[in-house]
């Protein structure tokens, strides 16, 4: 019987050890594991090659905690029907019960999940021995449960769209929990990484409105004061209409040609420091477009819609900004757009776009059909609305403080939990 009760004793070792490398196994970090092994560690390139096979490696850790478990139970009820007739069984059911679920699941388990990358580096080489030996009976069950799987019409490796590795990242960095500015910036960031893909050069160009271009047929003295005064270095040239763009004039060129011509302006074609202009279509994604300025050592492009109009500019500036947040330099001119309020709404230039916004402040207001606060208010509301006038759509509130014409200019952006419930609003909550 000692024999027995020691032969017990170690099933359940064994299966503690199974149960314990299964969690630590499964839980440990690939990131982690990749970078290991990239540093030469030997065990976190056997964890890795582990995880290439993870239907093999469950599947030998399943048959040998089965195993061990079935063969611990046998002897224990061998053991108590001997002492104690029939209601051994009943005694082993129970004892093993408890047994098994204490010292060979939870208790390993609870270990190597709180110490999953330490315990996946220890017990990866013995693991990875168990996984060769197993191979032949793993092999076989593979094939037989596959066989079935596919007798029943159902693939065994169904690709869940909802588990793209892009979710998986998106999933990762909101884990990236925290309060602080700096957190915060690195979410922003990482966000807008896998934004590139997703996002339209239509929605962050500066737009026409904005843009500050130069009449190629003025005189050359008048074009220099304007680029000299000019808080850019790169400035569009037009002829005839501003939508007739000639030319890109970058201000180091001009002064290049102005100093070979010893000072002299007169007689200076200023086209010929020109650079051609590079259009491309609002509907390019940021990613293609930043690809694209790299291969064509190109920082300024001109967008334009589908029937060929001049829509705005981009600057490999803009995109960049879009992963890091604002870069300004000495040169640029400081226009925040958002104002605070002590009452904890904001006063937000209509311009701003919803992009900046989410970022800032971590709001999930929808971009998909508006780029500005001023388009997301014209397509909500479906009008122009008047100077006071309320809505309240996506959980915010938005009160329009200021319109020139028909453009919506400044407007009071309440967020969610901070604007009293008896507002009568015009429109109800979207």
């Amino acid at each position: 019987m000692l024999i027995t009760i020691s032969a017990i004793t170690v099933l359940l070792v064994f299966s503690a050890f199974f149960s314990g490398s299964e969690t630590a196994l499964t839980a440990a970090s690939p990131p982690l594991m990749h970078q290991l092994e990239k540093t030469g560690n030997r065990r976190a390139a056997l964890v890795n090659r582990l995880h290439a096979s993870k239907e093999r490696l469950i599947g030998a850790i399943l048959l040998g905690n089965n195993l061990v478990n079935i063969l611990a139970s046998a002897l224990a009820t061998s053991v108590l029907i001997t002492a104690f007739g029939d209601a051994g069984i009943a005694y082993a059911t129970i004892a093993m019960t408890l047994l098994i679920l204490i010292f060979a699941e939870v208790l390993p388990k609870s270990y190597a999940f709180n110490h999953a990358n330490r315990a996946a580096l220890a017990v990866a080489p013995m693991v990875q021995g168990l996984v060769t030996v197993l191979s032949p009976a793993t092999c076989t069950v593979e094939f037989v449960v596959g066989g079935m799987l596919r007798a029943a019409g159902i693939r065994s490796r169904a690709n869940d769209d909802l588990e793209t590795a892009a979710e998986e990242l998106r999933g990762a960095i909101e884990l990236h929990d925290g309060n602080d500015r700096a957190v915060k910036h690195e979410r922003a960031m990482l966000r807008s990484v896998l934004d590139l893909s997703e996002v339209q050069v239509g929605e962050i160009m500066v737009h026409r409105r904005n843009v500050v271009a130069i009449d190629a047929a003025q005189s050359v003295e008048a074009i220099v004061a304007q680029v000299l005064d000019s808080a850019y270095t790169r400035i569009p040239l037009w002829r005839d209409n501003p939508d007739n763009i000639v030319g890109v004039l970058h201000a180091k060129a001009l002064l290049r040609a102005v100093r070979a011509r010893g000072g002299e302006l007169e007689g200076l074609d200023i086209l010929e420091p020109a650079a051609e202009p590079w259009f491309i279509p609002e509907s390019t994604r940021l990613l293609d477009q930043l690809h694209t300025f790299r291969q064509r050592h190109e920082h300024f492009a001109l967008v334009v819609d589908e029937y060929g109009a001049l829509m705005g500019v981009v600057t490999l500036e803009d995109i960049l900004e879009e992963i890091v947040g604002d870069i300004s330099d000495e040169h640029d001119v400081a226009v925040t757009g958002v104002r605070p309020q002590p009452d904890g709404s904001y006063m937000v230039e209509g311009s701003v776009t919803i992009r900046d916004l989410n970022r800032e402040y971590e709001w999930e207001l929808p971009d998909e059909e508006a780029a500005t606060v001023a388009g997301l208010i014209l397509h909500e509301s479906r009008r122009i609305p008047e100077v006071g006038q309320m809505f309240r759509f996506h959980r915010f509130r938005f009160e329009i403080v200021r319109r020139q014409r028909h453009q919506i200019t400044l407007v009071r952006v309440t967020p969610p939990g901070r604007s009293p419930d008896t507002d009568a609003d015009t429109e109800a909550e979207g």
